[in-house]
């Protein structure tokens, strides 16, 4: 029987996102946006091989979230979990196995409970996830253009949080975007800025929280320093791990042990 639920990514940006969630029975890859080639290194790096993965979650149809998703699925052929929206056959191709996600019912896949939640972002039919290994709880939080009331309620309790700190508002003004592209990035259907993900935190139940992970980092337009920063303001007495990813390297296993 598994004794913890373990998380890493491939890599964490605007060129490429791919996430693992592993309890040691079930293991998920939560978006691709890398070639089947780059994967199938970055899976070696962590000590994986594709055929661990169970299945393959979407979060929505932005090449960086879903470049390598048909071409693994071809290949290897996991399932492949998608909202309808988000499900093009025509640009995908076809995939073996394919299941869409209703954005408002939670579903299982072996030994997780996967929660998808809706949030704001231009995309057909965007959600993030919660998944859920007995009482262990991770929200990944990603591509979203502000908080709403319903995003703060679902992942106010997590043992492990992904949340992303997308830009710095100073630098994405003053930095080498094109207006309109500045607007979309900037957005209330476009990415977290340092400050929202901050304002999150503070509805969080810091108390549970095990460890924070700092994704979707700008290369261009954020330093990881002043994410770090924002969001250190309204940890205060928290006890804590806090991570980033980034594009190159993700980050390596993050574990928590199972409360049954």
């Amino acid at each position: 029987m598994s004794t913890a639920l373990q998380i890493a990514s491939l890599g964490s940006g605007s060129n490429g996102n791919a996430t693992i969630v592993d309890d040691g029975e079930t293991c998920l890859l939560i978006d691709l946006g890398f070639s089947v080639k780059e994967t199938e290194k970055r899976l070696r790096r962590i000590g994986k091989v594709p055929q661990d993965i169970d299945a393959i979650l979407v979060t929505h149809e932005h090449a960086d979230h879903i470049h390598g998703v048909a071409p693994f699925a071809r290949k290897y052929h996991p399932p492949v979990y998608i909202t309808p929206g988000s499900h093009n056959p025509q640009k995908m191709g076809l995939m073996p196995k394919v299941h869409h996600v209703n954005i408002h019912r939670k579903f299982t896949i072996g030994s997780l409970e996967v929660e998808p939640v809706p949030v704001p972002h231009d995309s057909a039919e965007p959600c993030q996830y919660l998944v859920t290994a007995n009482e262990i709880k991770i929200g990944l939080l990603t591509d979203l253009g502000h908080v709403t009331p319903f995003v703060v309620q679902q992942y106010r309790c997590c043992e492990i949080l992904l949340l992303e700190c997308n830009h710095d508002l100073a630098m994405l003004a003053n930095g080498p975007y094109p207006y309109k592209l500045k607007q979309r990035v900037g957005g209330n259907q476009g990415h977290l800025n340092n400050e929202q993900a901050a304002g999150l935190l503070k509805s969080m139940q810091l108390d549970r929280l095990e460890h924070l992970v700092l994704m979707h980092i700008s290369e261009k337009n954020n330093k990881s320093s002043l994410a770090v920063d924002a969001v250190k303001q309204v940890l205060y007495g928290w006890t804590g791990k806090m991570h980033i990813a980034d594009q190159s390297a993700g980050f390596d296993w993050i574990t928590c042990k199972l409360k049954k």
